[in-house]
């Protein structure tokens, strides 16, 4: 299984618009983040996981011919304000692609791109199957995916635990049941937005204690603010199994 960081900036992405900030103006790539998606190549399937502002960009940037399935942790814009751009991928294959999203998360698809839903029919429109999730496993094709309950402050967000693979972005809590989910999972992928405390994400402290509660070979940290500092920076404080991720790094799980 390969997975590729398609973006891992917070919800404005780095740069920021504006800002004057040293990680704003620096000249290291790893410090240019799009918002927070990731591509997981798995047996014969092609899955991305959310669709933000800048999905049409990372498809591009990363050559992705094929998406067999879309998953959605959560409704917030940030992870699926690219949802119309999904039309390429209709084109070539003649066929609705597949989004894979909560009842609650369905509703919000459907109130923001009403266009979408409400005239299927007509030409050039996304074409687009929802598949309803929750907390319970379910497969694409021979892929078994296992939902992962965490909160985002009081929303409930999903991550994805696939084969030795954990991924938890927008989260500052999980509760018991819901860890033992990702336990034994190899690789594990933590949102963690600065230094300084936030109400709906994990700090840098916060995301290393629960990596270490966790216990997987590596943790990556993702949905990184400019507010963190930079990526040559923060990466000498971290210990050793967690690192900061950037956008366009690449693992296989298992190797």
């Amino acid at each position: 299984m390969k997975v590729t960081f398609l973006g891992t900036g917070t919800s404005q992405g780095v740069p920021v618009i504006g800002c004057p900030c040293e990680v704003c103006r620096s000249k290291d790539p790893r410090d240019n983040r799009l918002r927070s998606s990731i591509w997981v190549q798995v047996k014969d399937l092609s899955i991305v996981v959310d669709a933000g502002p800048d999905f049409r960009e990372q498809m591009l940037r990363h050559d992705v011919q094929r998406l067999d399935a879309l998953l959605l942790t959560h409704e917030h814009r940030d992870h699926t304000a690219g949802l119309d751009d999904v039309r390429g991928f209709n084109f070539i294959t003649k066929q609705p692609t597949d989004v894979f999203a909560t009842e609650l998360t369905q509703q919000a698809l459907k109130r923001d791109f009403q266009y979408v839903f409400g005239e299927p029919d007509y030409p050039g429109l996304p074409k687009i199957r929802l598949h309803t999730i929750g907390v319970e496993p379910f497969t694409i094709g021979s892929t078994r995916i296992v939902p992962i309950q965490v909160m985002h402050y009081r929303m409930p967000v999903l991550g994805f635990r696939i084969e030795d693979f954990s991924y938890i972005t927008d989260a500052n809590f999980i509760d018991e049941k819901e860890r033992a989910k990702v336990l034994g999972s190899k690789v594990v992928v933590l949102n963690a937005l600065r230094k300084k405390e936030h109400v709906s994400h994990f700090t840098l402290d916060e995301a290393v204690q629960v990596a270490k509660e966790l216990g997987a070979q590596v943790t990556y940290l993702t949905h990184i603010s400019h507010q963190m500092g930079t990526h040559e920076a923060v990466s000498r404080e971290l210990p050793a199994g967690v690192e900061l991720a950037f956008d366009g790094l690449e693992f296989v799980v298992g190797e």
